[in-house]
């Protein structure tokens, strides 16, 4: 049985598209699609009802992110596995680099804080998101909304906000394979050269301006990337002639969407479903599964993570 402490909770979370290029592990943004979880306390044991993109999953409750990090955050409060039902609808794609696996994790952390009837620690909720999914840039964005940048001091993940352009918009696409960000993390190398590392930097430090002040140049060297961009591209299917028919389209640069599969380019506001629609059209001219291409605009949400009714 639920302690009669436990009570019934609602959260939102958005989705976020991590890196933007250069801005590898320390780079986050928050965007507008959603994950949307009800908890109901109740005598059973905890059952989960999946709706949207989520509908075709069939982990068991126990394998299910949103549930592990539910029940991690109670079990850390000395509370037992919770009973009742987890209603879940999510409009954001599973495994195509917008952040899914981090805003489920959000959403349980938040969850249980919102069931306890807890004041939400933000930054304490980023550390504990952080030890679940290894790492921050997805779920600072889904936490905090909007630009973030996110530093670790003395091993702790520290979230701040950046300066985004109203003049910029997004636009995401990706074609019909997944890939997970433990696949496309392996594949990285262990190690870059001195002068990678350096002009790495410089990227970062170009990225942010450019986001900052809706610089073309400056946009397009921010996105340019040598850390994982190059090793993780060819996992992606289409993604040369997707590229290019962002940029054709109007796009300044665009770049892989976290670890991928999807791609997200930048270009001025009123720009972004051309782009969007060029880049999903060039994935489908590349592919055998035209029909599980996905692109559509995408906007920054600034509200991050919320606790409903």
């Amino acid at each position: 049985m639920n302690p009669p402490s436990l009570q019934r909770a609602s959260v939102r979370v958005p989705c976020s598209t991590s890196n933007l290029g250069a801005g590898f592990d320390c780079i986050g943004l928050a965007l507008d699609r959603f994950l949307d979880v009800t908890f109901e306390p109740g005598p059973e044991p905890l059952r989960v009802e999946r709706q949207g993109t989520l509908a075709a999953l069939r982990a068991a409750a126990g394998d299910d992110a949103v549930v592990r990090a539910f029940a991690a955050a109670l079990d850390a409060r000395g509370m037992a596995a919770p009973c009742g039902s987890l209603r879940m609808t999510s409009d954001i794609p599973i495994a195509r680099g917008l952040g899914s696996s981090a805003a489920a994790t959000v959403a349980g952390l938040l969850l249980a804080q919102a069931a306890r009837k807890e004041t939400s620690d933000r930054m304490a909720l980023l550390a504990a998101a952080t030890r679940i999914e290894g790492h921050p840039d997805n779920a600072a964005p889904s936490l905090f909304g909007g630009l973030v940048g996110i530093a670790v001091d003395d091993g702790t993940p520290r979230a701040f906000p950046l300066t985004l352009s109203p003049r910029l918009a997004f636009a995401w696409a990706a074609p019909p394979v997944a890939v997970t960000t433990a696949h496309a993390r392996r594949v990285l190398p262990a190690t870059v050269p001195h002068a990678t590392a350096v002009r790495s930097l410089a990227r970062v430090a170009a990225l942010i301006q450019g986001l900052a002040t809706a610089d073309p140049v400056l946009l397009r060297a921010g996105f340019t990337d040598e850390l994982h961009v190059p090793h993780r591209i060819g996992l992606i299917p289409g993604a040369a002639a997707a590229i290019d028919a962002a940029r054709d389209a109007g796009a300044f640069a665009t770049t892989i969407s976290g670890s991928g599969s999807g791609l997200i380019a930048v270009c001025f506001a009123g720009g972004e479903r051309d782009v969007a629609d060029a880049m999903a059209r060039a994935f489908a001219a590349s592919s055998s599964q035209a029909a599980g291409v996905i692109g559509f605009p995408v906007h920054p949400s600034q509200r991050g993570a919320e606790v409903g009714p």
